[in-house]
């Protein structure tokens, strides 16, 4: 704390207010002195509570609390800014140009670029304006006059403190439909039905990385009666509950990131046009729908079509048989998962996926040929002939094989009953032995030329790390790999943890490692 006396005007309603300082955010929660130095003080708790040094006290006297023991500091009100209005911050960051910059502005799933000159403010479609420390609407009707035409508008990491705020910013721009609201901290409305008219024509809504609980989201919903598009990411959300009245509109809900109570996704079933979700990194294992049995199909969200599941603790083949009873599913993705097939082969494992789930058309990303469907099943059959051989075979296999492959009837329907010199005996080769044929690229060291190594799936990532710095005499600390696939061009995988296998990340034959070191 500094000796700085200087009062500069403070807003009589600071507390509550958001300000930035040095490129960070913070809420304000107390104004006034801090004895025994001199002048006015606000306490603040910072949204990264790294950048903050105690809970709110000072000397014993606690002036104000925080969520984390350490996001709260004391600063000079002439060190932050509460702020411009909604004009200063369009101006300051387009000005009265008649040729404005390309901008981006991405929402859950959309990334939409504006390449078009536009002529004035008044013609504009989007609005980015993330990180511009917009803190209100500013004067009644200036929103309109200035930027009527917007569509999507970014105000991702503003300093906007509550909903009424942003409604008063929505309810002037009539043919709006996209909004960016993520890294925010908004207080709640304490009559959200009271906003729907502000928020009436709003298709696409983020709110990721909010701080925001679902029974608060559900909350605020009845402002936005026409919802389509939800995402939610990385808000610490556990819990869910049933959205009974409200986001009845909602096809397409990105929960990912957030550390979810496997029970309570259930709930979500209640969201009758839901087409598409998004549950990837949130720690889920099991989903059971009990109203079906096994083969069988389940009433609840008849209408998804996607479903993103990478990078969950899934293990169990069962999960898989539970997914087929889902009607209407059509695209799932599941990378970096535990399921494994008996040889230890990624392939082999997709071939598993695809011969269970019967109507799936694209697994992770990719489309599924008839030609690769026939191929599974035909395969699936076989691999686990034996088995059903054993189980009781042509005359009625028993109930626990029954359990484990659901679908292996339908299977024998379809193609016919394998001959016994047909049946594929259980691979007995370790995964150890199964070598993936990778190529290591350097994209930060262009003339240093491609290595190609044959690596086997069980390999951890240390170890690669570990071949990696002996041959390129580099220290294994500054090491960062990811990954691309031939089969899903331009998109980066990273490899996260030493202490995971190749196979953990669905590496493959043919995959390029990026190398990258500081």
């Amino acid at each position: 704390m500094g000796e700085d006396p200087t009062v500069p005007e403070v807003p009589v309603d600071a507390v509550g207010r958001r300000v930035s300082f040095g490129g960070e955010r913070a809420t304000v929660r107390y104004v006034g002195p801090v004895p025994p130095t001199a002048g006015l003080w606000l306490g603040v708790e910072w949204d990264n509570p790294e950048r903050g040094k105690h809970d709110g006290s000072h000397e014993g006297v606690q002036y104000f609390t925080c969520r984390h023991p350490t996001g709260g500091s004391f600063v000079r009100p002439a060190k932050v800014s509460f702020g411009v209005d909604y004009r200063t911050a369009v101006q300051q960051m387009y000005g009265d140009s008649e040729e404005t910059p390309n901008k981006k502005i991405s929402f859950s799933k959309k990334e939409l670029e504006w390449r078009v000159v536009e002529r004035s403010l008044e013609d504009r479609p989007t609005a980015v304006l993330n990180c511009c420390d917009i803190s209100g609407p500013g004067a009644a009707g200036e929103i309109r006059k200035l930027t009527p035409k917007i569509q999507w508008l970014d105000l991702s990491r503003s300093l906007l403190s509550c909903w009424e705020d942003v409604a008063a910013i929505t309810a002037q721009l009539d043919e709006l439909k996209g909004l960016q609201l993520s890294n925010n901290r908004l207080r709640l409305p304490s009559e959200p039905s009271a906003y729907s008219q502000a928020f009436y024509n709003l298709k696409v809504l983020a709110i990721n990385g909010c701080e925001i609980t679902w029974t608060q989201i559900l909350e605020c919903a009845p402002m936005w009666p026409h919802l389509e598009e939800l995402s939610v990411r990385e808000n610490g959300i556990t819990e869910l509950r049933r959205p009974e009245g409200v986001l009845q509109s909602l096809k397409d809900l990105n929960l990912s990131c957030n550390p979810l109570v496997q029970e309570s996704v259930l709930c979500l079933s209640a969201l009758p046009r839901l087409e598409n979700l998004n549950l990837s990194n949130t720690g889920l294992s099991v989903i059971q729908f009990e109203d079906a049995p096994p083969g069988g199909q389940t009433a609840m969200f008849p209408a998804l079509k996607s479903l993103l599941l990478t990078e969950n603790n899934i293990s169990e083949w069962c999960v898989v048989d539970e997914l087929a009873k889902l009607p209407s599913l059509v695209q799932l993705s599941c990378l970096r998962n535990r399921l494994l097939s008996s040889d230890g082969n990624p392939k082999t494992a997709n071939q598993i996926l695809i011969a269970k789930l019967g109507q799936l058309v694209f697994l992770n990303k990719c489309q599924i040929s008839s030609e690769d469907r026939r191929g599974a099943e035909l395969d699936y059959i076989k691999m686990f002939g034996d088995e059903w051989l054993k189980a009781g075979g042509p005359g009625q296999p028993n109930s626990e094989f029954t359990r484990q492959h659901p679908r292996y009837q339908k299977l024998i329907d379809k193609y016919g009953a394998p001959d016994e010199g047909e049946l594929k005996k259980p691979e007995l080769f370790a995964l150890k032995n199964h070598l993936l044929k990778v190529t290591f690229v350097f994209p930060d060291d262009p003339d240093r030329k491609p290595i190609e190594k044959k690596l086997p799936a069980s390999m951890v990532v240390q170890k690669v790390k570990g071949l990696l710095c002996r041959q390129l005499k580099i220290p294994t600390e500054g090491l960062r790999l990811t990954y691309t696939s031939p089969k899903m061009l331009g998109t980066e995988f990273e490899i996260d943890s030493d202490l995971k296998t190749l196979q953990f990340y669905s590496i493959e034959n043919e995959d390029r490692v990026l190398v990258r070191w500081s």
